[in-house]
């Protein structure tokens, strides 16, 4: 099975009872036979299965389609989840998987097949697991120019169970940790965005309170995969109404934001494009591994600073040709 080893997993939400299917000494155990997890996360499929004694396993992987007299493909010879599957099973009995960086597109049920070295051996669990992928967004009530607005932190498809936290972001800086309901005043110039506590990196779109404009930040690509000694440009539009002050690029590792043109790690290497309302990008020539970090823009104003707690884009730099395409 063409997979990766063991990382570090975020907390997802779930929800069903125990499976077992099998017979004559065969089956395969899923633990959860529903999962719903927040895109960009990671996932445990928890799996075990038996056979009968004499038996020795010759193959095992994962799958999510299966045609009638077609064999099904193993999910980690995929080249779209290279880097992304950890099969977490010794082969024996355990065949947990793990799923990072979740996408949309990874909503199925995933099912577990193996073969042994005897005739006829070979054996798949039924009905298997079926995991959604769900994305957080911020709904605004009411429309009324005059009234509060009550925003409401939602999923996108399936619910998350259980009675999570919310962090609730203004201007792209944290103001409260609540319930997935936040009231406010109808401010035109304020944007909000919410996210479950403990998966702060996983935020919504930033919305405005009123109408479409309002101060904020967005980028155009939250994560980004380049090579070792290549150049890199990282963007993103801004919004502020206000004569700006100052504008510039800091990666969010440091203790307080500071200016990458200042930054004698990026001598020489840091270049700023762009205007107001943009794209305003910062581009890094002469790409290294050590320059691997999540990069946030911020600008200021005479009466304000858009906040430092708003998640930015990552940057992943690569070595060579062959850890670029297992790690992005």
């Amino acid at each position: 099975m063409a997979l990766r080893t063991a990382g570090s997993v975020l907390v997802v939400f779930l929800w069903s009872v125990a499976v077992v299917l099998g017979q004559d000494g065969w089956s395969v155990f899923y633990t959860t036979q529903s999962i719903c997890a927040l895109k960009g996360s990671s996932v445990d499929l928890t799996c075990s299965f038996s056979y009968p004694r004499g038996h020795k396993v010759t193959s095992s992987f994962w799958f999510t389609k299966m045609e009638t007299g077609v064999e099904p493909k193993d999910l980690g010879q995929d080249p779209e989840n290279a880097g992304r599957l950890e099969y977490h099973g010794d082969k024996k009995k355990d065949c947990t998987l793990r799923i990072t960086d979740l996408r949309e597109r990874d909503s199925a049920t995933y099912k577990f097949r193996f073969t042994t070295d005897q005739t006829r051996g070979r054996y798949y669990g039924h009905p298997g697991v079926t995991l959604s992928v769900t994305a957080l967004q911020v709904k605004v009530t009411p429309i009324n120019r005059s009234e509060r607005r009550t925003l409401t932190c939602r999923t996108t498809s399936c619910p998350l169970t259980g009675n999570p936290t919310y962090t609730w972001y203004k201007n792209g800086q944290i103001v409260t940790e609540k319930t997935s309901t936040y009231s406010v005043l109808p401010n035109a110039k304020d944007s909000y965005s919410c996210a479950v506590k403990g998966h702060e990196d996983l935020h919504s779109p930033a919305v405005c309170v009123q109408g479409q404009s309002c101060k904020r930040v967005t980028y155009n690509k939250m994560r980004i995969c380049v090579l070792k000694g290549s150049t890199v440009d990282i963007s993103c539009t801004y919004v502020g109404y206000y004569s700006t002050t100052s504008t510039f690029w800091f990666r969010s590792d440091k203790s307080t934001p500071e200016d990458l043109t200042t930054d004698p790690g990026y001598a020489g290497r840091v270049e700023y494009t762009g205007t107001y309302r943009g794209p305003f990008t910062l581009r890094i020539t002469d790409l290294r591994e050590e320059d691997s970090a999540e990069y946030r823009f911020t600008f200021k104003t005479n009466n304000f600073e858009w906040g430092h707690s708003f998640p930015g884009t990552t940057l992943s730099v690569t070595g060579n040709t062959a850890q670029h395409i297992i790690q992005c």
